[in-house]
């Protein structure tokens, strides 16, 4: 190093590390998109993790806003404008996963147990809207992770917005095929081979997709999302995948009326199978062209969406 000259501090892919840990629940969440990094319950993973200094890995653990999933050609129409968003899934010609996963979010707050962060979304050609997001991440021992996902339209004008959260969920299994799935659904959303809607939602009964008794995944191939969701007392639907005597739940709240379930079948080698995404989705797929279940959130108005995981079994 030459005498005089300032080395620059070293700074992750991820940025800084929100760690958070509450019983035996551990947890870090990224200044990069907001992003949950790492969800641990007495040592063991309960989702897909990765290493600081490198990228989330099929979108492990995104936060997923203003929209999840897919726009078709990342073209849309809002009050007879049309916009067009940058295709950040090239292969296919789509606009996917939102505005807000590569971008810094700063921290508000940071406890031993929760931390929240947030990032303002200021206007761009292809969404020119302004949003300001928060999330918070909080641990419990007795309830594990939640998650609450806040957006408030701070801009002039009535603005597109969904939003989801893309973890995939492990018990510790060498891959998914022997675990044990249970999906509180009624219908699956048929797509085409570019992950776009096709006609209606169609009935899980009797297909292959229907998960609403545990069963094992075996072979089965999931890219789809689902609707229809079966909901407990509190508004709360529960997905579960279990092996081993560890069953790991998903819970989405009110709001959440879709699940998108990914075996990983397309990732590298080190991520096929090894787990499975069960994303909570406020709306489906292409939602901004078709308008399913979209929020327009009007200027000065905010909506707030909870989700969570926590382990309901484990070995003794």
């Amino acid at each position: 190093m030459t005498p005089g000259v300032h080395r620059p501090t070293m700074i992750p892919l991820t940025g800084t590390q929100y760690e958070i840990a509450a019983g035996g629940y551990r947890a870090v969440a990224t200044e990069l998109g907001a992003g949950l990094r790492e969800l641990h319950c007495d040592g063991r993973p309960l989702i897909t993790g990765y290493q600081p200094n490198a990228l989330p890995p099929g979108a492990a653990g995104q936060l997923l806003v203003p929209w999840p999933n897919r726009v078709d050609d990342g073209r849309y129409a809002v009050a007879g404008t049309e916009y067009q968003l940058d295709l950040s899934e090239p292969k296919t010609g789509n606009a996917i996963h939102g505005l807000g996963r590569w971008a810094p979010w700063q921290p508000i707050r940071h406890e031993p147990h929760a931390v929240v962060l947030r990032h303002v979304l200021l206007g761009r050609t292809g969404y020119p809207f302004c949003l300001d997001m928060d999330v918070t991440y909080s641990l419990s021992a007795e309830t594990g992770l939640t998650v609450s996902v806040t957006a408030t339209n701070v801009g002039t004008h009535a603005a597109p917005y969904g939003t989801g959260s893309h973890p995939y969920l492990t018990t510790g299994a060498a891959t998914v095929d022997d675990c044990e799935l249970t999906l509180p659904v009624a219908q699956w959303q048929p797509a085409d081979r570019r992950g776009i809607p096709v006609g209606p939602p169609q009935d899980v009964a009797g297909s292959t997709f229907d998960f609403r008794k545990a069963r094992t995944v075996g072979a089965a191939r999931l890219d789809h999302a689902f609707t229809g969701l079966d909901r407990d007392e509190q508004g709360r639907a529960c997905a579960r995948l279990a092996s081993g005597g560890t069953e790991v739940a998903l819970w989405a709240g009110p709001g959440y009326r879709w699940l998108q379930v990914f075996t990983g079948d397309t990732l590298d080698d080190a991520h096929r199978r090894r787990a499975i995404a069960i994303e909570p989705m406020t709306c489906p797929p292409n939602a901004f062209v078709t308008g399913t279940d979209l929020i327009m959130l009007d200027s000065g108005d905010s909506v707030t969406h909870t989700w969570g995981i926590q382990v309901t079994n484990q070995p003794g």
